[in-house]
Parts: C-alpha cells; structure tokens; sequence
C-alpha cells in the first residue's frame, strides 16, 4: 500500500511538469524549426551522401560531393607536408599556435590501499606563436643535421603528444628526415625489432619512456647513435651503451642556431617521398611499419577536413591522444593547417574529475575551452558513467527534471530537432566538464555505441562525428556528416577515397545480400600508402587496379546502405582494436596462454565496444580434477568445469603465464569461461586441422560472451 501511495504521489506531482513540457513542446515548435533551421537539416541527413559509380552493388562508392575525381589537396600546389605548415605560417604568424600547461605543485596522496598516487595543480596554458613554432623547428631541424641526420635517413619519435613531438615531425618534414613512430602500448621488444628494421641512427623520446621503457632494449639497437630528450631536465649518461650520446633538446636546437649549421642547405621533400613511417600491431603479433609518403597524407586530411565544417583559427582543439596514431596525427595537422590553436592534455589531466588532478583544482578542458574534441569510445563512456553517477546522487526533484529532460531532449534529437530551453537549464552544467564550447567531436579507434553517442549529443548539445579508417589509409575512410542523425553508422566515403565491397562467401557476406550489399570494405584512393616496410603481405593487403588506382583490403565487413553510408558489420582478420584504440592478436594471445598446465585449447575473443579480452578455455581434464579434488570440490566433469572457484584458479595461472611471457596488460583476458567438451572436428568449432573456427565459437558461447561482458 506504501509503495502504490508514493507511486500515486509522484505522479500527481508530475502532472504540471508533463502538462508544461507539452505546452512547451506546441507554442515552441514553430519558431524554433525555422530559427534552427530543422527541415533543411532532416533535408541533408536523409540525403544520398554517396553513390555507385559503376551502378553495381559492390561499388565502388564514391561522395557525391566529389563524384568526377577525388580530392588530392585543399591547397593548390601545397603538394608537401612543409609546404602546408609553411603556408600556415605565413597566414597565421603572430597567432597562438601550441599550448601546454606547467606544472606548478606536485602532491603524493597515500590510498586507504596503501597504493600512491600523483595530484596535480596546472597552470595556466603559455601559448607558442606560429612563428615561433617556427623558429623551434628550424633550430631543431639544424640541429639534427649538424648530429649527422641525412636527408631521406629515417629517424625515430618514441614520446608522450605533447609540443615538442610536434615541433619534431614538422622540422623533420621540412627537411626531409622520414619519421619513424611508434605507440608505447607495443612493448619493448616491438619497439626494438622496429627501431632495427629501420635502421635509425636518431631517436627523439622523453626522460620518463627512455628510463622506463627503452633503457634495457638500447643494447639490442647497435644501430642507434644519438638519444634526444624532449623534457628539460638533466639525466645522467651512465648505465647506457657505450657509443649512445644523450642530448637534451635544448642542446640540440642550441647546436642548430650556430651560424654555421643554419646556413647548411635544406634538402625539401618531394610529394612521393616517404614522411613517415608508422608502426601498428601485426595480427603476428610482430609490429608493421605502415610507409606513408607526403601526397597520401595530404589526400587523407583533405578528405578529413571536408566533413568539419566552419575548420579555422576560431577554434581550439584539446590534444590528448596517442600522436602515434594516425587518427591524433592527421587532426593535429590538420589543425595547424587552418590556423587552430592546439592545446595539450592528456587522460589524466583532461577533466577535474580526472585521476592525476588535485581535488578542487582546474583539468585542463576547464582551462582551455575547447571547440574541437577527438576521443575514442572508451573517454566517451568514461564522461557518461562519471555524468550519471552524479545523477544518481542528486535529490529526487533533480534527478527527476534531469531524467524527463534528457528524455525529451533524446525524442527531439531523434526527430531532428533541438531542445534549447533544455540546454539552457539542464545541460549547462554538463557541458561545463568539457570546457562548455565543444561545438564538434569526432569519435575514432573502435566502434561507439549508439547509446553512448546519444548520451554526448544530448548533454554536450554537440554533433559526434563517427570516423573509419585505418594507418594504412592515413585514417581516412569515412566520417558521418553533421547534419547526419542516424546512429550506429560511419558515414559516407570521405571526398579523397572511395569503398568497394568484396564478396566474403566463406562468412556469409555478398553484394546481393537483402536489404543491402555487405561484404569486405576495400578502400581505394590517393590516400592509400605505400605499403608495409620491408614487408611480404603488401601484395595480399594491397593491390592496384586496372586505372592505376591504390586499394588496400581492409579485413573488416560491410554493409552499405541506400544513402551511401556504411556500418561495420564484422571482420575476417583475428586482429582486433579495443575501444581505447589498443590493438589485439588474439592468435598471439592463444599461442602464448597454451603454455598454461590447465589449458588444452583456448579461445580469446574480444568485442571493438568493450575495454578487454575474454576467454573460452578447454582445460586439461587431468590437472583441473587434481586442483578441484584440492579444494574439496566434487561433482562431475561438468560440474568442475562451471564452478566459480575452477574458473578463478583457471584465471590466476593465465594471467602468471602472460605475465612472465610479458603479454601486455590490455592483451591478458581477464575471464574465462571453462568447457568440458573439447573442439573437434566434428563439433564444428575447428578446422580438419584444429584451427579455431572463430565465427562458430562465437555464436556457440554467446550466451557466455554475455555473461563475461556484464550483460547477463
């Protein structure tokens, strides 16, 4: 009787609230969807954004927006990536270009768990002009010509995104060095076996990567002669091989305005020589060198470009990701190509919720006020869970006008349209964790769901613009447009590329699929780079056409839609992109956990959407009977098998493995589940023989993957 009195309480309160939301809703639907402008924008996301350009149903598909040929360069005869800074240089001079923030005290906080943690307080960001960039990047472009740095010599950057790597890639483009990058997720002995296939002589990294990650693989890398460290503090050169020198950036650059250095000729890139070089996992496990010339690129952010309308020096984009990444790389650039300012962050700093922030001071969004944000899926679900937390703290009154506003604002959206009146009141607070300006973000690195983009439409009153691409694409592929409402898709081929669809019998994907063409994603354009270094799968993973045009096979499915736009739908290859951006080999994780005593066969699997690895696992019958028998557990095979206390013990001895075979942290799974039937041939979950039958495993534990990722 209790709980029907409160429900029927609760209602009657309500009611005014509903009645005002409808009045509201009449009196203000007319004026607002012509201020806003609401049916020109419902006319552009249900417009064909893409077509055939053969007619057939595989494609290729190509923007309307560039139907005759694709985009090469914004900039005509700005052909090179120094050309483009350069360009920018000359229009943007005395404007603020890089910003970073100091570190003014740094506090210890001791955890009721004994652990340590760093606090930080910030202060305001210090701002490097254009020209001033400039300067830095022909001083330390000077610089590493006078240590022996030549023209067309490759030269490595293994360092957090911060100023100094990009005041790094620009003096190395402009003179020609090709960059070498890698992420510092890949490990040690992957950064080794790249830094040798290279044959760098020059590494440009930080105090802290250098101690912690590089010091003990240095001897392996007889190549290397010169060390720079972009921090300003001093390290001692003992404990490092002999013959390494180890400068300070701020030598370097000194060592570059000697006269004598700075009137040394500079050798200018040509749009076929290579700019990069860019190291991503191989579904090996073994890393590849992506080799990027200057013309794919510019091709590449042309095509980006295009879909951030109003792109120029009004905005602020907060830096934060990975630079090694194609997806931070090309947006950095992109921004200083149209005269942005950049300011820098990084995850634990970006909020003042954020973990490396003392409590009460300000996180570096409050600071900036961005306008411009890339994030993967995972930051994204990351703001929403801290947002709703909050909610569920606030008094009953608050909560309720924030739950009926978000629904209304959510129906809105979907129709089209906008909510103002609910920005004003209820979503100001919100969007104040971001900075309060962001007018755009771009979502990349791995699928986002479509609650979780809904979640940042609605509360940061801003688009999401969902990106696919990959480092052998330059990161271009598609991005939805602006005006686009739907979720859950990636949009229309960028204006520099364009899609085909290769039937995949053997998963069950093909152009004549209902309602529409699925298969695998080709991606064919000027933006397609050159290949792998020294590599021997270019001629599977790239291909040119009969007219001369460059495409890479994507390994990853399909389905186009009657619009133009794709969806993601599946992928052939084992290689799998976790929703922070890291990649995994699942290949490389079973080979490495087979070495388990309990484990007969395993199977990791991994969804794009969530933030770690799974296992199925058919333990040795023998040796998991024994450890049950050991901690009093009995019962049947089956039994031992679903029992909680096996699954842990199963767990503990993955998880020493990996660690003692140093798989990385995001590659070790942290559940298993346990079958007591082992795969076979004639269980259909392998091969005649015995390899794993990824698609059948997957549908045949389903229920289990579930379970694993808290849907069940």
């Amino acid at each position: 009787m209790g709980v029907q009195a409160a429900y029927a309480l609760q209602s009657v309160l309500l009611f005014p609230i509903h009645l005002l939301i409808w009045l509201y809703s009449i009196l203000s639907f007319l004026p607002w969807y012509y201020i806003t402008g609401a049916g020109q924008k419902k006319a552009l996301s249900k417009r064909i954004k893409a077509r055939s350009t053969s007619g057939n149903a595989e494609g290729p598909y190509r923007s309307v927006d560039h139907f005759d040929s694709l985009a090469r360069e914004d900039f005509p005869g700005k052909d090179t990536l120094d050309k483009l800074f350069e360009h920018a240089v000359q229009r943007f001079g005395q404007a603020r270009c890089l910003g970073t923030r100091d570190v003014l005290s740094e506090e210890t906080e001791i955890q009721p768990t004994g652990k340590l943690f760093k606090r930080l307080i910030l202060g305001e960001y210090k701002w490097l002009s254009y020209n001033e960039v400039d300067t830095l990047v022909n001083q330390f472009g000077s610089g590493l010509a006078a240590l022996g740095q030549q023209p067309k010599s490759t030269i490595a950057i293994f360092c957090e995104t911060r100023a100094e790597w990009m005041i790094t890639a620009q003096a190395c483009f402009r003179r020609n060095f090709p960059l070498v990058t890698f992420y510092a997720t890949l490990g040690e002995e992957a950064i080794a076996f790249g830094l040798n296939e290279t044959g760098v002589t020059h590494l440009v990294t930080s105090v802290e990567l250098l101690e912690t990650k590089l010091k003990n693989v240095l001897p392996q890398i007889p190549k290397l002669k010169h060390v720079i460290y972009v921090d300003t503090k001093k390290i001692s050169a003992e404990g490092y091989p002999a013959g390494l020198s180890i400068h300070s950036m701020q030598a370097v650059q000194e060592l570059g305005m000697l006269p004598e250095n700075m009137r040394k000729p500079i050798v200018k890139p040509q749009p076929s020589d290579l700019a990069m070089v860019m190291y991503t996992s191989g579904s090996t496990g073994r890393p590849k060198g992506v080799m990027i010339i200057h013309s794919n690129l510019i091709a590449g952010m042309s095509g980006q470009c295009e879909r951030i309308p109003g792109l120029g020096p009004n905005d602020i984009y907060i830096a934060y990701l990975p630079l090694a990444h194609v997806l931070e790389m090309t947006a950095e650039i992109s921004c200083i190509t149209y005269g942005c300012r950049i300011g820098y962050s990084s995850p634990q700093t970006l909020s003042d919720q954020s973990s490396k922030i003392k409590k009460g001071s300000k996180g570096d969004c409050s600071v900036l006020r961005p306008t411009l944000m890339a994030a993967v899926p995972e930051i994204m679900d990351r703001i929403n869970k801290n947002v709703m937390s909050k909610v569920q703290e606030m008094g009953f009154i608050q909560k309720t006008l924030f739950t009926l506003g978000y629904k209304y604002k959510l129906e809105q959206i979907k129709r089209g349209f906008d909510a103002p009146l609910c920005n004003a009141l209820l979503f100001q607070k919100v969007k104040k964790l971001l900075g309060g300006r962001i007018r755009m973000m771009l979502s990349g690195g791995a699928p986002l769901s479509s609650a979780t983009q809904r979640f940042m439409n609605v509360c940061f009153c801003c688009p999401v613009g969902q990106g696919y691409g990959l480092t052998e694409t330059c990161g271009a592929g598609t991005i939805t447009e602006v005006a686009d409402i739907s979720t859950g898709r990636v949009g229309a081929p960028l204006i520099c590329c364009e899609i085909r669809l290769r039937d995949w019998v053997e998963g069950g994907y093909t152009s004549k699929d209902q309602p529409n063409p699925r298969g695998e994603i080709l991606i064919g354009g000027p933006n397609i780079t050159v290949g792998y270094y020294r590599n021997e799968n270019n001629d599977q993973d790239f291909f040119v056409d009969h007219n001369g045009q460059r495409w890479f096979c994507t390994g990853d499915v399909g389905e186009i839609y009657p619009d133009g736009c794709l969806q993601i739908v599946d992928r052939k290859k084992d290689l799998v992109k976790l929703q922070a951006g890291e990649y995994v080999s699942l290949g490389k994780v079973e080979s490495a956990l087979k070495n388990c005593s309990l484990v007969d066969n395993i199977c990791a699997y991994a969804n794009s959407d969530q933030n770690y690895v799974i296992s199925f696992v058919v333990p040795n019958q023998k040796r998991l009977t024994q450890l049950a028998k050991q901690r009093g557990i009995v019962g049947t095979w089956e039994d031992i098998c679903t029992h909680p206390e096996m699954e842990r013990e199963v767990l503990k001895e993955i998880t020493i493995v990996a660690a003692n075979i140093k798989l990385q942290r995001f590659e070790i799974p942290l559940k298993v589940h346990l079958s007591p039937e082992p795969w076979t041939p004639e269980t259909g979950l392998v091969t005649d023989a015995f390899k794993l039958k990824r698609k059948e495993l997957k549908n045949h534990y389903l229920d289990h993957i579930e379970r694993m990722y808290g849907g069940k």
